[in-house]
């Protein structure tokens, strides 16, 4: 706790920000900014990320394959972003709540299992009991 009641001066502190300098390792890319060429000759001649690596660790650059490719992507190609799977919005079917005429009772058949169009179920496939019950009891009638 600073326990002086004096106020710095701010003549002071803008000229000790104005002389700050960040440490070296705080900078991004400290390492490969001094070989961007390299790395841009490199790679319009198709070269990975994995070989632009080695070939920079032998010439006593320490960085790592990560580091070069975050590089590549960042720098080199202005920008953070990475490719997404994209996935297809299925939207809900539309329920209708009042029909004018209810429908004829002779085209009405067996409710079906539900479906969900948009996501496939998880978890292990079950057989329906009941359908091997029901086929179970044809068979043995036959």
């Amino acid at each position: 706790m600073n326990t002086s009641n004096t106020t710095p001066d701010p003549e002071v502190l803008r000229k000790i920000a104005e002389e700050f300098q960040p440490a070296p390792s705080r900078i991004p890319f400290h390492t490969l900014k001094p070989y961007h060429e390299f790395i841009v000759m490199l790679r319009s001649k198709r070269a990975s990320y994995r070989s632009v690596a080695e070939l920079l660790g032998q010439q006593g650059v320490k960085t790592s394959v990560a580091r070069v490719a975050e590089y590549g992507r960042i720098i080199l190609n202005g920008g953070k972003r990475r490719k997404r799977r994209k996935y297809a919005h299925v939207t809900p079917a539309t329920i209708q709540t009042a029909s004018p005429t209810p429908p004829p009772t002779s085209q009405i058949s067996a409710p079906t299992s539900f479906q969900p169009a948009s996501k496939p179920e998880r978890g292990p496939r079950i057989a329906n009991i009941r359908m091997l019950k029901d086929n179970g009891a044809s068979n043995q009638t036959s």
